[in-house]
């Protein structure tokens, strides 16, 4: 029974949740997050923003990431990925980033609270999984929206490890049922 309790408390915790949950980052307008009180977004780039292969920001990518500039909000790249490719993905658009931000720990996401010099509360941070994005953002006390991953065709060790964040996503979804019942 103890068993069973640990599992079914592990699954409902809110740390392990995203807080919303978008189909790519185009679906995350400015109005939308204006509305919720922010005033900056954290990115994942990789699976989150582009494929791991997409070496530069897209037309479509920099006209959206112009759109949040232009409606007044901040930006930066949180990255587990090295250096090179976190700087050379961000020249064109010139935003705050930190790379090889080991994920989960929070200290990246720290940083960038320290950086914009804005309460917690209005600061999101965007990302595609939950034991590195999502863990990391909640540890840092911020609100998390995870997106699909842009990519389908992931390596054996990411299939392996979005198995593992279906029950969370689910537990995530049934709470977000649960809500509009009441």
């Amino acid at each position: 029974m103890r068993r069973l309790f640990v599992k079914l408390s592990f699954k409902e915790s809110k740390f392990f949740q995203p807080d919303m949950m978008f189909q790519s980052i185009y679906e995350i307008k400015p109005d939308f997050l204006r509305a919720q009180g922010v005033k900056a977004v954290l990115f994942d780039i990789d699976n989150t923003i582009a494929p791991y292969e997409v070496i530069t920001p897209t037309v479509e990518m920099k006209a959206y990431f112009k759109s949040l500039e232009e409606a007044g909000f901040r930006m930066a790249f949180v990255s587990n990925n090295r250096k090179e490719r976190v700087h050379i993905f961000n020249l064109d658009l010139g935003y705050f980033y930190i790379h090889s931000a080991r994920k989960p720990f929070s200290s990246g996401m720290r940083a960038c609270i320290k950086h914009f010099g804005l309460p917690k509360e209005q600061i999101v941070c965007v990302g595609d999984q939950i034991f590195t994005d999502c863990l990391a953002a909640h540890g840092a006390g911020l609100v998390f929206y995870m997106v699909a991953p842009v990519n389908k065709k992931e390596s054996k060790f990411f299939r392996i490890k979005r198995l593992f964040e279906r029950p969370f996503i689910q537990a995530f979804k049934d709470r977000v049922k649960k809500r509009h019942k009441k």
